[in-house]
């Protein structure tokens, strides 16, 4: 693989999910993570049209208020949390993008508050995307990023 092709970004990025209406969101980028975690609180499973769906509040750090997202449940799955105790979360399933790659990850819904980084993303979502991560830099990909600050689409 000619090494022009990767993209290489820091152990922390701006990143969007913009099926859930949030830009400019500030992560960590975790490679020892499998899985991505995304903060979640007051979460309430429903069913909409036969399926189960989430509703949960969200909120980063330089956000003023909890956005509410709502969206299809696409998994439940046992994750090792950062104290290394298993616990079974919701996961969803939606659209990620970094300096202007889209492609879809899986993240688990996370009660984050006394944590820095209110999102990881793993490394099972930079698998086959030609993505390097320099463990010494951050925000490589912001000057790529044509996103405004995070915010709830108006859909």
């Amino acid at each position: 693989m000619p090494t022009s092709s990767l993209l290489v970004i820091g152990w922390q990025e701006r990143v969007d999910l913009p099926l859930l209406g949030l830009t400019n969101l500030r992560a960590k980028i975790d490679t020892g993570a499998r899985t991505s975690a995304l903060h979640a609180t007051d979460i309430e499973e429903f069913d909409r049209d036969g399926e189960h769906w989430v509703r949960f509040h969200t909120r980063f750090d330089d956000d003023a208020h909890d956005t509410d997202v709502e969206c299809r449940i696409h998994d439940r799955r046992e994750i090792t949390n950062t104290s290394g105790v298993p616990e079974v979360r919701i996961v969803i399933r939606t659209k990620f993008r970094i300096a202007g790659r889209l492609w879809t990850i899986d993240l688990s819904l996370a009660e984050r508050t006394e944590m820095k980084f209110r999102m990881i993303v793993g490394r099972t979502a930079l698998r086959r995307h030609k993505i390097v991560v320099h463990p010494g830099k951050r925000n490589l990909t912001t000057s790529m990023s044509l996103t405004k600050p995070h915010t709830r689409n108006a859909s």
